[in-house]
């Protein structure tokens, strides 16, 4: 379970973006943004705020930006870390849905060959997930992408 509370607020903005509050989210987002340091605070808080922020753009190049920091931010992780904050998920298991992500928005701006690539680094790196409600969303999410990819 999930106790810190910059997580816990990365994670409020994330519920205010699936609640359609998509421009209230940012305003959270960009002040825990500049709380934690930007890209040089706690790899973790990075991670999951740039992951939630890229989600919340309403413009694909801006959403590119967020995705390649919570991407890059990874680097930085480690398994005992994800695990003192009480993520549920190895670092492994957090890269499916970030190249997922890329791979989405490169598709998005037209950029294919590099849709095509972070598709297949999340493909090569599913394994690290489970037979759970996440492991299913993320491997219906790479279903989609390659089909939208294929119709490309």
């Amino acid at each position: 379970m999930i106790t810190e509370p910059v997580l816990l607020r990365i994670g409020e903005a994330v519920q205010l973006g699936h609640s359609g509050e998509r421009a209230a989210a940012r305003v959270l987002f960009t002040q825990i943004w500049d709380e934690i340091g930007g890209g040089q605070g706690d790899p973790l808080h990075v991670c999951t705020l740039a992951h939630g922020m890229a989600d919340v753009q309403d413009d694909a190049r801006q959403e590119l930006v967020w995705d390649q920091r919570a991407l890059a931010a990874v680097d930085g992780l480690t398994d005992e870390r994800v695990a003192r904050a009480g993520v549920p998920l190895s670092v492994a298991g957090l890269l499916p849905s970030l190249h997922l992500n890329l791979s989405e928005c490169y598709r998005k701006l037209g950029e294919l060959d590099s849709a095509r690539e972070h598709l297949r680094h999340a493909e090569a790196t599913i394994g690290a997930l489970g037979d759970d409600d996440y492991g299913r969303l993320i491997r219906d999410g790479l279903a989609k992408v390659a089909e939208g990819l294929r119709e490309a």
